[in-house]
């Protein structure tokens, strides 16, 4: 059997490739990466979100391709149940499963305002109104897992698909300095200092592509 191929955009820039490349490695899936670069149209298109996630990520695993990060997600579960992608307890599973929906389909306000890109960092950064109302839900669904859960992961000790979709708002509260009530700071700083996130920003930094409409001085 060849080995899984997962295709990703921009390490700095791509939130969409980042939930899918931690789905595969929290699965513990032996695949390889494919990279379209930031100069493809349709690629830059999606980052700088003028368009539709089509592209990426893609995971072809077996002969079989899956987009779509939830599908992915839904995929590698029923590929590797052991790995703990859904909690095993039903009613914490529906739960997990509704707020990867709600990240997957909404917060467009905070997607635009703030978009991800792990080489800046803008201090004192003002969000404006309408991202503020979407990092408060956030944080809302941060502080409601970890109470019910016990943390530091929104559903346990273990990280899960819930934390890899959450984990590019990390990045993004990091990034345009936002201010986090003690508990969302606390479970940013545990996301952030996850072996895979380490690994996955040390690419970020020495990655040469760049998007000039994403490294203005806001």
């Amino acid at each position: 059997m060849s080995k899984a191929i997962l295709t990703i955009a921009s390490k700095n820039y791509g939130s969409w490739s980042l939930r899918g490349w931690l789905l595969c490695k929290m699965a513990g899936l032996d695949f390889e990466e494919k990279h379209v670069g930031t100069d493809d149209p349709s690629t830059r298109a999606e980052l700088l979100l003028l368009s539709p996630s089509f592209l990426v990520p893609c995971l072809i695993d077996d002969g079989l391709k899956v987009w779509d990060t939830l599908a992915i997600a839904q995929y590698l579960h029923e590929l590797h149940p052991d790995a703990g992608l859904l909690p095993a307890d039903k009613t914490a599973r529906a739960h997990c499963r509704s707020i990867c929906g709600e990240m997957h389909s909404g917060f467009a306000n905070l997607r635009s305002a703030l978009p991800m890109n792990l080489k800046a960092h803008f201090p004192g950064f003002k969000s404006w109104a309408g991202a503020r109302g979407d990092i408060e839900r956030v944080t809302t669904i941060w502080r409601e897992c970890i109470e019910k859960y016990g943390g530091p992961y929104l559903f346990g000790e273990k990280p899960c698909s819930a934390d890899a979709m959450y984990a590019p708002v990390c990045t993004r509260f990091v990034t345009y300095d936002v201010a986090l009530d003690p508990v969302s700071a606390q479970y940013c700083t545990t996301v952030m200092a996850m072996p895979l996130m380490q690994e996955w920003i040390a690419a970020a930094k020495v990655e040469p592509d760049e998007l000039e409409e994403l490294d203005v001085e806001f």
